[in-house]
């Protein structure tokens, strides 16, 4: 089984949100679980709410019942493996009946997921909100440390990821932020939004592209609009920054107008501001679900 990287769409091509979907099993509990962002859920269930028809399928806030840790880092496997019992190097598996399902002694399961998002080996552990503390702690006595957001930032950045809230929202066409071949299955049926896809992929085209950003000592912020090399023309905006070890210096996403073919050099100010580096963003399509 593998988790799937979608989107959800208007009917004007612009996103509702992103999402991760499991398949968690036919019988009593037989359904889909979608790992959506904070900032998309009122959006997402607004959407179900108003299209998905009730004798169809009945949609359910987990958010208070079930949470999610991500482990990541070279060691990675071997901890999970340790605490869990299972460290898939690709799809996902089920633990003890997964998510929503309740074993015999009424502990409820969970699900493993193998990430293709940073340039680490790293997994998602969806389980119980009461049995995180206790999670939380196995994981920490088998090795692993607490790094925070800021680090799962980095390593996303680095790799090229836009996050919905940060890079993506509810104006992003998901041409734009490069979603097309990594979020999309062309030869499947219909879908909201999808005149707007199609057209734009085989006939058409967008003003904005994500791009990566390398910004060197510069002191950049997101909401920081680029401009051309020389002149006082608007370019692009800084969308996501971070400072990374791994390249050196302070990196970021953005979108940059399509004029602008990478490699290129915008500015951060206008006439003599710090150079700004363009670059592809070209985070990996097959087996990437976030």
């Amino acid at each position: 089984m593998r988790p799937v990287y979608g989107t959800i769409l208007t009917a004007r091509g612009r996103m509702v949100t992103d999402l991760v979907t499991l398949w968690l099993g036919a019988g009593g509990e037989e359904g889909l679980g979608l790992s959506v962002a904070t900032c998309g859920l009122e959006a997402v269930l607004g959407h179900f709410n108003r299209f998905l028809p009730p004798r169809l399928a009945r949609v359910e806030d987990l958010g208070d019942r079930v949470g999610m840790l991500t482990v990541l880092g070279p060691e990675a496997g071997d901890v999970v493996a340790a605490v869990l019992g299972a460290a898939p190097a690709e799809g996902f598996v089920l633990l003890d009946g997964g998510p929503l399902g309740e074993q015999a002694d009424g502990e409820a399961g969970g699900a493993l997921v193998a990430r293709a998002v940073e340039q680490v080996p790293s997994w998602d552990v969806w389980l119980p909100a009461a049995g995180m503390p206790a999670a939380w702690e196995r994981l920490g006595e088998a090795g692993a440390a607490p790094v925070g957001q800021a680090v799962w930032d980095t390593l996303r950045i680095e790799a090229g990821y836009p996050a919905f809230g940060t890079d993506m929202d509810e104006t992003t066409i998901p041409v734009e932020a490069g979603l097309v071949e990594r979020a999309f299955d062309h030869d499947k049926g219909c879908y909201t939004g999808q005149e707007v896809i199609v057209r734009i992929r085989h006939r058409g085209r967008v003003n904005w592209h994500l791009r990566a950003l390398r910004f060197g000592e510069a002191a950049a912020r997101p909401g920081d609009q680029l401009f051309e090399a020389g002149g006082g023309k608007v370019r692009g905006r800084v969308t996501s920054v971070a400072q990374s070890p791994r390249f050196g210096q302070a990196i970021g996403l953005g979108y940059v107008r399509r004029e602008v073919e990478p490699p290129a050099t915008l500015r951060l100010e206008r006439g003599l501001g710090a150079a700004v580096g363009v670059e592809l963003a070209e985070p990996r399509a097959a087996g990437s679900h976030r």
